[in-house]
């Protein structure tokens, strides 16, 4: 999903007269959906590595940037997608062979079975784990946890050697981790 939340009548409106497509956003509103593949690759890699190997606080692959594709001529042209913030901070965190994969979100903690009478807290999980737990489905909120969750464990296995672990939080709240260990 992508865009602001809308009550049901707005997202009806939107899909009717400009030929949207919606869906109900993990209980927070509706919102605008595209198509959102996993990014291939970074295009500006070798720019964000020389930032980095001189030192200067690099910000890249946030929400917003332009998906492309390699036309038949070998250029470079927009395609109508969104690139996922989550699953391009992993591919990034892997290219540049990072130490630590954090990843900010807006809830304390992350939940087992979210919004649903057998909500468990978790503070803690292991790489097996989250293979089950993505295997079942139902336990994490698609586009909101769930990309989050998958991210870790595709990130255990593309990475060029093992991570130690990864972290999913609030910043403001250093207690309230999700700490996988791998």
């Amino acid at each position: 999903p992508i865009g602001s939340f809308m009550d049901e009548a707005e997202a009806q409106r939107r899909r009717d007269e400009e030929g949207w497509d919606i869906r109900e956003d993990a209980g927070r509103g509706w919102r605008r959906v595209v198509a959102s593949p996993a990014p291939m690759k970074i295009v500006e890699l070798k720019v964000i590595e020389q930032l980095l190997k001189a030192g200067v606080a690099t910000i890249a692959v946030g929400g917003g940037g332009i998906p492309v594709i390699t036309n038949d001529d070998g250029d470079l042209e927009g395609i109508a997608a969104v690139i996922d913030k989550d699953l391009a901070s992993a591919l990034l965190a892997s290219e540049i062979d990072a130490d630590l994969l954090l990843i900010s979100t807006a809830v304390e903690q992350v939940a087992l079975n979210f919004g649903k009478e057998n909500e468990e807290w978790v503070s803690q999980f292991t790489l097996s784990e989250v293979k089950q737990y993505l295997a079942e489905g139902g336990h994490f909120a698609e586009g909101s946890m769930a990309p989050k969750i998958f991210l870790r464990s595709s990130f255990s296995v593309c990475c060029r050697r093992p991570m130690n672990w990864s972290s999913i939080s609030i910043p403001e709240m250093n207690s309230s981790l999700l700490v996988v260990a791998a």
